[in-house]
C-alpha cells in the first residue's frame, strides 16, 4: 500500500489545453478536519486506509497543500438543464486537481469538490457545504456497494469557515473519484460554441482513453456512441429497479461513461410512488422517478446531436433507438432477481407492472417488501405482507400467479432466501437517515456519520447491532425536501 506521498501523477486531460479547462489552485478552507473516509475508495489509489488519520489528509483534501505533480484544472461544458440549454458552464466549484494512476495501470480523477471559485463560478462563491458533501459521499459510496455504477468519493473534509446558502453553513471539500469526469455537456460545448476541432479533439481523446476497444470498430465514432447508449440503458434500469431517484438528469451531470454522477437532491423511494420529485425546486416534475427513463433517452438524443458532424444522422437515430428495449431487458431481470425467480417467463413485465400498480397508494415500502419477500416461502410471505396492501383482492391475484411462478424454480427455501438476500438490500440510504447523520456533524459529531457509511458498505448483509438502520422511516422522515443549493 502507499502513502499520500507516493502517488503517480499521469494529467492526460489537463494536457488537451486551455480550449478545454483553466488552470486554477484551490482556495483553503479553514481549520480542515477529516469527517469520514472510504478506505474501499482509498484502495482504488492503491492507499493504506492509515493515511486518512494523517494531518496532511485533510491538509490535501482541505486544499491546503497540493502535491508538485498535481496540475488543478477547471473543466468548461455546456449542458441543458431543466430542458434549456445553457451555453457555457464549466466547474463552478470543483477541480480536477489530476489523474492518478494506480499500481493496476488505472487512471483515476482526483476531482476535489468545493474547491473555491473559477472562472466557470458565474455569481457562486465555489463552496459546497458540508451537508452536500455528506450526501454526495453517502450516496457514491452506497450505491457501488448495491452493484449500481457510479463515481466514487474518497473523503469529506470539514472546516470553520462559513459560508451562506439559507442560512450560514459551514464549507467542505469532497474528494470525488472517476476514470473520467467528462460529461454530455462537454460535447454540447464544442458542438454548440461551433469549435469543430475541439470536438474531434475531445472524441479522440475519449475513445483512446476510456474506450479503446471501440478503435477496432469499422466506425469507432458510432461505436462509441452505441456504447454510451448501451451503458445508460444498464445504469437507469438499476436506478429504477432499486428505487433511487437522482433529481437533477440536466445533461451535464450525465457521465460519458455511464456511471452515476453528481449527486445533488437525490432520494431512494421509502412507500413507492412513481411520480415521485426529490427535487423540491423541479416544479413540473421533469426529473420525476417515472421520467428518468424518457429523459435519459431525451439526453442521449442531446448528445447525438454533438456527434453529428462525425456520424450520420440515421445511424444515430437507429443506435439511440436500441436504447428502450436494452433499458426493459436490463430491468426485467434485474426485477426477476429481486423477486426470485430464476428463470425468464414472457409475462414477467405484467407481473412487476401489477405489482408496482399495487404499491402505488398503499405506503408499501419499496425496500422492505423485496426483503421481507425472501424471507420466508412464497405463500407464507406473501400472506404475511398481504395487510399492507390497500386492494386485498388485486393482490391476491398477484400474490397466486406469483407463487405459480415462484414453483417454477428453486423450491429449496434456505437458497432461495440467500438468492434474494443477496440482490435486496437490508439497508437503504434513506434521507432521514443521512440527515440525523448530518445534523450530528454539524455539531461536530462525525460518528453517526462513520457509522452510516459503514453499515451501508455491506448493504445486503444483516450487521450486529445495528438494526436502527433497516427499520422502516418515521412519518417525518418521508416528506424531507431536498433542494440543489450546495
Amino acid at each position: 500500500m502507499k502513502s499520500l506521498t507516493d502517488l503517480t501523477f499521469d494529467n492526460r486531460f489537463a494536457r488537451l489545453g486551455d480550449a478545454f479547462s483553466s488552470p486554477v489552485l484551490p482556495e483553503p478552507i479553514d481549520a480542515p478536519r477529516l469527517v469520514v473516509a472510504s478506505a474501499q475508495a482509498m484502495a482504488l489509489l492503491d492507499l493504506d486506509p492509515a493515511q486518512a488519520e494523517e494531518p496532511v489528509f485533510a491538509e490535501l483534501f482541505g486544499g491546503h497543500k497540493l502535491w508538485s505533480e498535481a496540475e488543478p484544472r477547471a473543466m468548461v461544458y455546456s449542458g441543458h438543464q431543466f430542458g434549456g440549454y445553457s451555453p457555457r458552464l464549466g466547474d463552478g466549484r470543483g477541480l480536477l486537481l489530476g489523474e492518478v494512476r494506480n499500481a493496476a495501470g488505472q487512471h483515476w480523477d482526483l476531482h476535489l469538490k468545493g474547491a473555491g471559485q473559477t472562472p466557470y463560478s458565474r455569481s457562486g462563491d465555489g463552496r459546497a457545504v458540508l451537508r452536500s458533501s455528506i450526501r454526495e459521499f453517502l450516496a457514491s459510496e452506497y450505491l457501488h456497494a448495491l452493484g449500481i455504477p457510479s463515481s466514487r468519493a474518497l473523503c469529506v473534509v470539514g472546516s470553520s469557515t462559513p459560508v451562506w446558502r439559507e442560512r450560514q453553513e459551514s464549507a467542505a471539500m469532497v474528494l470525488r473519484l472517476a476514470p473520467s469526469h467528462v460529461r454530455f455537456g462537454h460535447f454540447e460545448y464544442f458542438y454548440y460554441s461551433k469549435q469543430p476541432e475541439q470536438l474531434k479533439e475531445l472524441v479522440e481523446h475519449v475513445l483512446t482513453c476510456h474506450f479503446p476497444e471501440c478503435r477496432e470498430q469499422e466506425q469507432p465514432y458510432l461505436a462509441l456512441f452505441r456504447t454510451v447508449v448501451e451503458r445508460n440503458a444498464e445504469l437507469i434500469a438499476h436506478w429504477q429497479a432499486y428505487g433511487f431517484c437522482h433529481g437533477v438528469m440536466n445533461s451535464d451531470n450525465m457521465s460519458i461513461l455511464g456511471i452515476t454522477f453528481d449527486f445533488g437532491p437525490y432520494a431512494f423511494l421509502d412507500d413507492f410512488d412513481a411520480q415521485h420529485i426529490c427535487n423540491h425546486s423541479d416544479d413540473s416534475g421533469r426529473y420525476s422517478f417515472s421520467n428518468q427513463v424518457p429523459i435519459a433517452h431525451w439526453n442521449l438524443s442531446a448528445l447525438a446531436q454533438a456527434l453529428t458532424p462525425f456520424i450520420e444522422v440515421d445511424a444515430l437515430r437507429q443506435t439511440l433507438g436500441l436504447f428502450l428495449p436494452l433499458y426493459q431487458a436490463h430491468y426485467l431481470d434485474l426485477m426477476r432477481r429481486r423477486l426470485g425467480l430464476t428463470r425468464a417467463d414472457e409475462h414477467d413485465q405484467t407481473l412487476v407492472e401489477r405489482l408496482l400498480q399495487l404499491m402505488q397508494g398503499s405506503a408499501v415500502d419499496y425496500h422492505l417488501f423485496f426483503r421481507r419477500l425472501g424471507e420466508q416461502a412464497p405463500a407464507q410471505a406473501v400472506a404475511s405482507l398481504r395487510d399492507d396492501f390497500v386492494d386485498l383482492a388485486g393482490f391476491d391475484q398477484w400474490a397466486s400467479d406469483y407463487c405459480a411462478r415462484a414453483a417454477e424454480g428453486d423450491n429449496d427455501q434456505d437458497a432461495r432466501r440467500t438468492r434474494m438476500d443477496a440482490v435486496n438490500p437490508l439497508y437503504v440510504l434513506r434521507n432521514y437517515l443521512a440527515q440525523q447523520a448530518i445534523e450530528a456533524a454539524e455539531q461536530g459529531d462525525y460518528g453517526p456519520v462513520r457509522e452510516l457509511h459503514a453499515v451501508l458498505s455491506q448493504p445486503f448483509e444483516a450487521q450486529a447491532g445495528m438494526a436502527r438502520y433497516a427499520e422502516r422511516p418515521p412519518q417525518w422522515g418521508k416528506h424531507l425536501e431536498i433542494s440543489c443549493s450546495s
